[in-house]
């Protein structure tokens, strides 16, 4: 589970240097008109707010990512085990994925994977393969982080300090992830500009969104890490813990 861990780091790290090259052009500006070089081209207003606006991007991506792969970690996880095995929340989501009820399907369609689900069961062969469907669609705000970690079963675990710092309207009347997720789908569909998007912010501002948002999503990882390391995505009575006591 060290990868969780990992992931987040990686992203993070390729972000704080992006903010360290803006901080470098910050300071360019304040000694006059910044260039590439010596002699070279003019960095204009616009290309400084186009740069900025792009922070936003590698944020979100820095969400769904880590999200993506907590929930592949706890795919990983119930694999080996049966679906009798599984806690009442996960068993919902094997059918959800199995008889796939979260997608449109014609009748026999649904026939067909309701069928395999059921032959499956009977077998009473292992989970396998799954995927679980996470939702989201480009909105991995807080919110929409906690109602799928519920629905999972998993107990997200926040500190005083980060769930402060989440629930905070210091981004422009919203909390952290929330402003990354309205300017992302902003920028997304064509409803600002690069340019409009980068204006009035600092790489200072810049800097105290990724803290928050990173140091929320290391209190998701944890969580998730303490949910598979328990074996919480079993039913209690499976639990090797529970099972050995």
């Amino acid at each position: 589970m060290d990868s969780l861990d990992m992931v987040l780091d990686a992203r993070l790290a390729e972000i704080q240097a992006y903010l360290d090259l803006l901080t470098a052009l910050e300071g360019q500006v304040r000694k006059g008109t910044p260039r590439i070089g010596e002699d070279g081209p003019v960095i204009s207003a616009i290309q400084q707010r186009m740069l900025y606006s792009s922070v936003y991007l590698q944020l979100y991506n820095l969400v769904e990512a880590t999200v993506n792969k907590c929930v592949e970690a706890v795919c990983s996880a119930m694999t080996q085990w049966g679906v009798a095995d599984l806690s009442v929340e996960l068993r919902r989501e094997w059918v959800r994925f199995a008889a796939k009820t979260h997608r449109d399907l014609n009748c026999e369609n649904r026939l067909r994977a309701s069928f395999d689900m059921c032959e499956r069961l009977l077998a009473a062969s292992p989970v396998g393969d799954i995927e679980l469907a996470k939702g989201g669609g480009g909105n991995w705000d807080d919110e929409e982080i906690h109602r799928f970690t519920a629905r999972l079963g998993c107990r997200l675990s926040l500190s005083d300090e980060v769930n402060v710092a989440v629930k905070s309207r210091s981004f422009n009347d919203d909390g952290p992830l929330k402003r990354i997720v309205k300017l992302r789908n902003q920028l997304a569909h064509g409803n600002v500009s690069f340019g409009e998007c980068g204006a009035d912010v600092t790489v200072s501002d810049l800097r105290l969104l990724t803290k928050n948002t990173a140091e929320y999503l290391r209190d998701v990882v944890t969580s998730f890490k303490a949910f598979i390391g328990g074996h919480e995505f079993l039913k209690p009575g499976r639990r090797p813990a529970e099972v050995c006591a």
